[in-house]
């Protein structure tokens, strides 16, 4: 079990010293920021269409985020969530709200204008499935069955998820404490992978928080241990700049994994989850090394 463990906003614990064990997300203009930074990186960039086209996913995810709020049934609900050990929106019940399946419906029908012939089939396919297709769908991208799920349908599932538990996070009438253990590789509210891990600047300075890729909370590790095996003795670190490198990948000898880690001290205008799928030619050098990728982007999915 993850040694993070989060309560009751009244029980609030003071943890281990001044670090604070859990960020949970906040909403606000979280989206026109990514596609802000998205269409910023895709200029001459190998992959600007694509940047560019998952910079639309995010500006949808805003505009549902501002016109289609979390429900204040589900905000109420959350609470009880915390009365059980372990990742409070860990689990499938999360997936019986019909809520996220219509946002799922909204993102497509707003993708579908001026999208190409390509997108278009897939966002076809995506709102022809009924609900029990949907949540079985979501079952196995939520248990890290990717084979099972078209590609690109992943991608607009997973969009729709991610904004669902990120507002889910965001609401969380709970703060964390930090207890004697391990077990950190998941996130310890939805217990998903990270994305990446955050060198933090400003009240952090200096500490590392792993983000996760679905419900974009960040939680506390220390630096120089493996974020997937916790070892600390075979630890090596990949960047393909010399000096002050904003992105730097950290790979494990002992797991022959790896997770990149961002710097926003070497570039204020990071957003981490943009800045790792523009990064991907630092994962291709440090696979052709023979160490696979221990998290996962929501814009990059397997098949």
């Amino acid at each position: 079990m993850n040694s993070i463990h989060l309560t009751p906003v009244q029980e609030r614990s003071p943890g281990i010293g001044e670090i604070t064990a859990l960020l949970l997300p906040e909403l606000g203009l979280r989206y026109s920021l990514r596609a802000q930074r998205l269409r910023h990186l895709a200029a001459e960039h190998a992959m600007g269409d694509y940047l560019r086209f998952v910079a639309r996913i995010a500006d949808v995810q805003q505009q549902l985020l501002d016109s289609a709020p979390l429900p204040a049934a589900l905000k109420a609900s959350l609470a009880a969530r915390l009365e059980h050990p372990g990742a409070p929106l860990a689990g499938n019940a999360d997936l019986s709200e019909p809520y996220w399946q219509e946002l799922l419906r909204h993102l497509c029908e707003a993708l579908y204008i001026d999208s190409s012939p390509t997108i278009r089939t897939t966002l076809d396919a995506v709102t022809a499935l009924d609900a029990a297709a949907l949540h079985a769908k979501a079952q196995a991208l939520l248990a890290g069955r990717f084979a099972e799920v078209d590609s690109g349908q992943a991608l607009f599932i997973w969009a729709a998820l991610a904004l669902y538990f990120t507002q889910l996070a965001a609401h969380l009438p709970a703060s964390a404490k930090a207890c004697v253990g391990e077990h950190r590789q998941h996130c310890p509210v939805c217990a998903s992978t990270p994305v990446a891990s955050l060198i933090m600047s400003g009240a952090q300075a200096g500490l590392r928080y792993l983000h996760c890729g679905l419900c974009e909370s960040r939680w506390h590790m220390v630096r120089v241990k493996c974020s997937n095996c916790e070892a600390t003795g075979n630890l090596d670190y990949w960047s393909l700049e010399q000096h002050n490198a904003a992105a730097k990948a950290e790979s494990c000898g002992d797991c022959h994994s790896y997770l990149k880690v961002f710097y926003p001290e070497h570039d204020s205008a990071l957003e981490l989850v943009a800045d790792d799928l523009a990064s991907l030619a630092l994962d291709g050098e440090v696979e052709r090394q023979g160490f696979a990728r221990s998290g996962l982007n929501p814009f990059l999915f397997p098949g």
